[in-house]
């Protein structure tokens, strides 16, 4: 691991390829955009709308934060985590995912 070895982020598809059973991955993109394409099995919460969704998993649930880039999933993860939830994860953008969208 080198020294900036931080700034790089997480990669969505080695991310991805982890999940174990019971991983919430939720995307934060807004309605149209999850419409025009997402990661099989995803959840859509727009980040402009979270404070209103409701979260029906456990405060401990895995969870795994993603959006089009990394910016709005960084947040979500901050607000979820100012929420209880104890062990979500910001796994970057789906545009660096290399793996087949569902509509």
């Amino acid at each position: 691991m080198g020294f900036f070895d931080f700034l790089k982020g997480n990669d969505i598809n080695t991310e991805i390829a982890s999940l174990e059973e019971g991983t919430v991955l939720l995307d934060v993109r807004e309605a149209d955009e999850f419409g025009a394409g997402h990661i099989p099995g995803a959840v859509n919460a727009p980040l402009s709308a979270l404070s209103q969704f409701h979260f029906p998993w456990a405060k401990d649930t895995p969870i795994r934060v993603y959006c089009l880039a990394g910016t709005r999933s960084r947040r979500a993860v901050s607000f979820l985590q100012s929420q209880g939830f104890t062990n979500v994860k910001n796994i970057g953008g789906v545009t660096s995912y290399k793996g087949r969208l569902e509509k």
